[in-house]
């Protein structure tokens, strides 16, 4: 859904974690997020939900600008907190998603699928 104001729609960025290795939501990964432009700018961090996602969106109406951003998930920290045997370093720790938003009138999601052993994104609705 998108939020409106004044009749025009207003963009926002949401995010949740998938393990795929286990096949559930990832719960309790922190994920920080970054404007990389025009400079590197810390925005804002949380922890996903049972449900592997977020309670609100990490980014809002009132600072959803086009630009480059990152999202930043906490994976590894995840996986060790599951106790699993893995080797150190960790294959996946953290994950940089170096994305960017051009159009601050959309929804953008950017969900992130992990297993100790690979991940991967898409732009998500």
């Amino acid at each position: 859904m998108h939020l409106l104001l004044r009749g025009v729609e207003m963009g926002k960025l949401t995010t949740h974690v998938l393990d795929t290795a286990h096949g559930c939501p990832a719960a309790g990964v922190e994920i920080v997020l970054y404007r990389v432009s025009p400079e590197r700018q810390e925005l804002g961090r949380d922890s996903t939900n049972a449900d592997g996602r977020l309670d609100n969106p990490i980014l809002d109406t009132n600072s959803f600008v086009p630009g480059v951003y990152e999202l930043v998930f906490q994976a590894g920290e995840y996986f060790r907190n599951l106790n699993l045997d893995l080797p150190e370093p960790l294959f996946v720790d953290e994950v940089v998603l170096r994305f960017g938003i051009a159009d601050a009138n959309q929804h953008y999601h950017v969900p992130l699928l992990v297993s100790p052993w690979a991940y991967s994104t898409y732009r998500g609705s």
